[in-house]
């Protein structure tokens, strides 16, 4: 049996092992990976350059699309570039900072996105419930600050669980089955205590995803009373396609991330190459999603990208 030096050791390397027991096809993996990457950046930089040309897009809706548009743009360039270098170079090493930068960054991102999706909903909510004070209701300027209280948010949430992961000593395993920094996986080859750890990624978790689910869900339960009470079925279509979008969107994202969540927590018998690619999943597919769903469903938007594309 192979024996680890138990001695607390600082720093040095880390080692991203790829996607165990797949690793001859390494390279075919990063055929869906780049491209998905690819189609994320073009897609989201498509919204971020017709929203930020076009006067008549400068609504709250379309500047909560570029909030969107650069959590996706950020998540998804935490970890693609690095998961490339593994399946095309062979380049699996990442120093102890670089591995808590990126931890600190994902999350973070990720805890941003989530808050969006929650001012997305209640901005369908005022939009349906209380039509006539929408412009009052949301400005650009409020909805600015709420995405900026998002962002806050996250970060007092996040950068704790990232200095746990600091002091926690690393011995002689230091291979992470991971294409990225993820944050159990790197608590599970600390040769310390890790209680804390785990404890309080639980809460932050917990306090993330209920608090914010629960808010989403109270706005689509007014805006469906609001909806009841219409007594026009046009006048309830309309209502509904204008939310569409938004739980599309919530699918796409929430969907994969529980998944990934609850197997990585408590699926021990699924296979380690299942975890990562579900791990991946939710980072790759959404962002490259989101842009593509709301250029669908959006009909100024996705005239405006008309119109751009056509000069080209």
């Amino acid at each position: 049996m192979e024996t680890f030096n138990l001695t607390p050791s600082n720093p040095s390397t880390f080692i991203l092992n790829g996607i165990p027991g797949l690793e001859a096809a390494h390279i075919w993996i990063s055929i869906p990976f780049s491209t998905c990457y690819i189609i994320c950046l073009l897609a989201n930089f498509t919204v971020l350059f017709v929203v930020g040309k076009e006067q008549t897009l400068h609504k709250p809706m379309f500047l909560l699309l570029c909030m969107l548009a650069l959590t996706d743009i950020g998540q998804s360039t935490c970890i693609t570039p690095k998961a490339l270098s593994i399946f095309w170079f062979r380049s699996k090493g990442i120093t102890m900072d670089g591995c808590l930068t990126q931890i600190f960054f994902i999350y973070v991102l990720g805890a941003t996105h989530s808050a969006v999706l929650v001012i997305m909903a209640f901005d369908r909510y005022v939009a349906i419930c209380h039509p006539l004070r929408y412009a009052t209701i949301l400005t650009n300027a409020r909805i600015g600050k709420l995405g900026l209280v998002g962002l806050i948010r996250a970060v007092l949430l996040i950068l704790p669980m990232t200095l746990l992961l600091r002091r926690l000593p690393f011995c002689a395993n230091r291979v992470i089955l991971q294409t990225y920094c993820e944050h159990i996986a790197v608590v599970k080859i600390s040769c310390g205590e890790t209680t804390v750890n785990r404890m309080y990624s639980l809460v932050v978790l917990l306090v993330i995803n209920v608090s914010d689910l629960t808010l989403i869900g109270l706005s689509y339960g007014l805006i469906i009373r609001a909806v009841l009470i219409i007594s026009s079925k046009k006048a309830n279509r309309k209502a509904l396609n204008t939310c569409t979008a938004h739980i599309c969107v919530m699918l796409t994202s929430c969907t994969p991330y529980l998944f990934s969540t609850l197997t990585q927590r408590f699926g021990q018998g699924i296979a380690a190459h299942a975890h990562i690619l579900l791990a991946n999943l939710y980072l790759l597919v959404p962002p490259m999603l989101n842009p593509i769903i709301y250029g669908i469903k959006t009909k100024e938007l996705r005239d405006k990208v008309g119109k751009y594309t056509c000069r080209m």
